[in-house]
């Protein structure tokens, strides 16, 4: 199994650290806000990565964390009115249950900044100590970058380039541009906690630092995020916990790709983020995930008018096949291990769910070919799909029922004078008058349709 590794750039051969035990943290959600299509792809992504592992024989511990205390989520708090961690509860909330709604998978451990500022407070205490973070005369307390050399080799940045791309606070008690908050001192009716250094409230960075000490102890395995938390993020994970234990924090960096809105990066700023709560109510779960993970995560999603319409009209056709092989009496049950073999051949290079995907066009063109000729083999096949592919969350609705509400929702407003004439031309194939059949057919392909013919009847759409 190979895993790409944004520390190394290159995929490697994924060996844990301890023999069958994988420890992985994904970075969570700012609960600054609702939870957008960005959250629900990066949840989903490191869920299955977590679900491909055990399947792999793996003993997988996840965690994950929101955060729900930061300079975002104050801001909102001022806006609205309503104190900082309430309001952080109502939005875990409202994505908690747009997370169910998905069909998301919870992690193993749920982690808080909120329920960590006694270990947070400790780790920095013992960065002070080492000689890798001061406190200023405000209350600040921030980590010195000069004193970890091998900064910026995640991001693999220097320190001119690390600068460009960082936003620097305007703090006149900070020894270099690049040092970064471990302890911000509250401003007047802020949230805070006391500590050694004055009332205040964690910087963005620690809080995961400190939660996955707390969760797992000095080393992880896997740690996953947007690529966009490459840095400065994940870099600072990693400055500030490696010179506390002077290990290797992490053995592999997973990041996934970001969202764009027709082809622009989605942000509140340009008002293209796309709410799961409202996307919800357009399209089912099995389609977001399927239009989802027909790109590799690595790669950037450009979600146009057409990418989920076109998953739902893919799944439309599949489910299809499920009901077609019902209909000719084909039992849907047994094993295809050729089915699941490519499946975990696809994502044992790492985790590549676009070829997964991408295979089952050819599955159900054999199924619709051995459906024809009455061969059970589709039954075992169709049987492998629902089970192999319910990893992704796939094939677990009721074929019939999805068929119909597709169809239902698709279909065109035909006149009842060409849907007369399409009735009067299947009872003429009926009777095998095939003259007057075709008549009727150029008659109402004169009148601009089309008459499409299938076992399961006459069908008309406009032409």
């Amino acid at each position: 199994m190979r895993i790409y590794n944004t520390l190394s750039g290159t995929k490697e051969e994924f060996i844990p650290l301890n023999g069958n035990k994988v420890n992985m943290y994904a970075c969570g959600i700012t609960v600054s806000g609702e939870a957008h299509i960005g959250h629900t792809y990066q949840a989903l992504i490191y869920d299955v990565i977590r679900k491909f592992l055990i399947k792999k024989g793996y003993d997988v511990t996840y965690a994950r964390n929101y955060t729900d205390v930061d300079d975002k989520i104050i801001a909102r708090s001022k806006e609205t009115g309503i104190p900082a961690d309430a309001y952080a509860k109502m939005m875990i909330k409202k994505i908690d249950k747009v997370m169910a709604e998905m069909e998301v998978g919870d992690p193993d451990v749920w982690l808080k900044a909120t329920e960590n500022i006694d270990n947070i407070i400790n780790f920095i205490s013992i960065l002070i100590e080492k000689g890798h973070a001061y406190p200023t005369q405000k209350g600040d307390v921030y980590f010195s970058v000069e004193s970890f050399p091998s900064y910026g080799r995640l991001s693999h940045r220097n320190t001119e380039d690390a600068l460009n791309g960082v936003r620097i606070d305007n703090d006149e008690d900070k020894k270099s541009p690049l040092d970064f908050a471990l302890w911000k001192s509250a401003k007047e009716g802020e949230i805070s906690w006391t500590s050694p250094w004055g009332e205040g409230r964690p910087g963005w960075h620690i809080e995961c630092s400190a939660m996955n000490k707390k969760a797992f102890g000095e080393q992880i395995d896997l740690h996953g995020g947007g690529r966009d938390l490459i840095f400065p993020h994940h870099e600072n994970e990693i400055a500030q916990t490696e010179a506390l234990t002077g290990k290797q924090f992490v053995k592999y960096w997973v990041h996934n790709g970001l969202i764009k809105v027709n082809g622009q990066k989605m942000s509140k700023s340009l008002g293209n983020s796309l709410l799961m709560s409202d996307l919800l109510k357009k399209h089912s779960n099995e389609v977001i995930k399927f239009a989802l993970l027909s790109t590799n995560y690595r790669n950037d999603i450009n979600i146009t008018d057409d990418l989920f319409p076109e998953a739902e009209k893919h799944l439309y056709e599949f489910y299809k096949v499920f009901t077609l092989a019902e209909k000719e009496g084909i039992k849907i049950e047994g094993d295809y291990p050729e089915i699941d073999k490519a499946f975990d051949e696809a994502l044992s290079d790492d985790f590549n769910t676009a070829l997964a995907l991408s295979e089952l066009f050819a599955y159900f063109k054999r199924i619709k070919s051995l459906i024809a000729s009455k061969d059970n083999v589709a039954g075992n096949m169709l049987s492998q799909i629902k089970k192999t592919y319910s990893l992704l969350g796939l094939f677990t609705k009721n074929p019939a029922e999805f068929v119909k509400n597709y169809e239902a929702t698709h279909k065109e407003d035909v006149p009842d004078e060409i849907l007369s004439l399409a009735s009067k031309m299947q009872e003429a194939r009926q009777s095998k008058d095939y003259a007057t059949a075709d008549a009727l057919r150029g008659e109402i392909l004169a009148k601009g349709y089309l008459v499409m013919i299938s076992k399961e009847g006459v069908s008309v759409k406009k032409a």
